[in-house]
């Protein structure tokens, strides 16, 4: 059932927010726990709609038809899943816009390891038509500037297949989530060593290992920028740690470039805004390597009225919606003139509209990351609109409830 929610902000936020655990390190561990027989434990995983997907499609069965919907993660790590699992046929699709998501050099990079992988549709994109079989491992070379999802896919099953060596080509998109899962393969006990463009990975894992999954950084962003614009609030994000596997924790440096320190304490981080600068001069920030950032921190630079140029940005193309133009949408209703730069770069030099949207009225296009980013827009812009706002369920379901507990007024608006 579609939501619309209408935001008022209160004066200041005092809060301590229980973030939802990592939906990225959850899935990895998942995987991982299920290519064992007597799969490794998993503590503390994520409850939300991508988990759900993964946790649902890895217990079906001979010839079924599985529909992860909307989750990227999950439809690409469950490609190489079911590649391995012997007399296995599975039909692996997703929603409209999986089915526009490339999957192609994932397909390529296991067929190499003898994967049996068909489309029944079109060349390159789901549905995909998966015969399991045991893979041989070795040696695998893979394009590194589609998705680091396909990079994470191929290193999760090569201790089952005998390890192996991944060759990448190209510019790396996304590094710290290839990091992130040689981290998880490392606790689970498999050994991965990653030297500049090849990642080597042998060893077995240890099914008496276990993972406790960490709170989600990515789930911190509109926190932060919550922070930025009411610089008189107390935020304590539980569950975070400044020396995560994630790369998203790269927010405390995005944080400390406004004056917001980020300070570890017994049971999270919390968010000092004693020396917060706010506007200041331009900025500039490549987020390749965090592109999951990008879309909160570009609102955020145009609401404390901040120029700045971003990079790195060609995977948001690709992702949930088209979130290079959710974004430009997004900002023009709030009266900002975003300048698309090709597929990477975006920027804004403080160009505005006379009159912005009243209210404005924010479309998700099925996003999460587009709801959670537009959301703290509301202390700028009251009564600002949030369509489809139950897209959060993806990564943080409990969001629109933290964000009442905080202070603000929140209405759902008849459709």
């Amino acid at each position: 059932m579609t939501m619309k929610l209408q935001l008022t902000a209160p004066a200041s936020v005092n809060a301590r927010i229980k973030l939802p655990s990592s939906k990225s390190i959850t899935n990895r561990a998942l995987l991982i726990s299920a290519l064992c027989d007597d799969g490794p434990q998993v503590l503390n995983p994520a409850l939300c709609d991508d988990t759900t997907a993964m946790i649902d499609a890895l217990s079906h069965q001979e010839n079924d038809l599985i529909n992860v919907g909307p989750a990227g993660t999950a439809i690409r790590f469950l490609t190489a899943y079911f590649a391995t699992r012997e007399s296995v046929t599975v039909t692996l699709d997703g929603d409209a816009r999986m089915r526009q998501r490339p999957i192609g050099p994932l397909v390529n990079a296991l067929r190499s390891l003898g994967a049996h992988i068909d489309y029944p549709g079109h060349e390159d994109f789901p549905p995909l038509s998966i015969k399991g079989k045991k893979l041989s491992g070795g040696d695998v070379t893979m394009p590194a500037g589609a998705s680091s999802q396909f990079t994470s896919a191929i290193m999760m099953i090569l201790p089952v297949a005998g390890g192996g060596t991944i060759h990448l080509t190209g510019d790396i998109v996304s590094a710290p989530y290839i990091h992130m899962t040689a981290a998880v393969m490392r606790q689970m006990g498999a050994q991965v060593d990653i030297t500049g463009d090849t990642i080597t990975v042998s060893g077995k894992y240890n099914s008496d290992s276990c993972l406790m999954v960490e709170a989600d950084w990515s789930a911190a962003a509109p926190w932060y920028a919550m922070a930025a614009l009411l610089p008189q609030s107390h935020i304590t994000l539980e569950g975070l740690t400044l020396d995560s596997i994630q790369g998203d924790s790269h927010l405390a440096h995005l944080g400390a470039q406004l004056g917001i320190a980020s300070r570890p304490v017994a049971d999270g981080v919390a968010l000092d805004t004693s020396h917060f600068v706010g506007c200041c001069c331009s900025a500039f920030a490549d987020m390749g390597g965090t592109p999951d950032l990008a879309m909160s921190w570009a609102v955020l630079l145009c609401l404390l009225e901040r120029s700045f140029r971003m990079t790195g940005l060609r995977t948001l193309r690709f992702k949930e919606s088209d979130r290079i133009e959710a974004l430009r949408e997004g900002l023009l209703r709030l009266g900002y003139v975003l300048k698309i730069e090709g597929n990477d770069a975006i920027s804004w030099y403080g160009e505005r509209l006379a009159v912005p949207q009243e209210p404005p009225v924010i479309d998700t296009h099925g996003d999460h990351r587009v709801a959670m980013a537009f959301a703290p827009a509301a202390v700028r812009f009251p009564g600002i609109i949030i369509n489809d706002a139950q897209v959060v369920s993806k990564s943080y379901p409990a969001f629109w409830r933290h964000l009442e507990q905080c202070g603000f007024i929140i209405r759902q608006l008849a459709q």
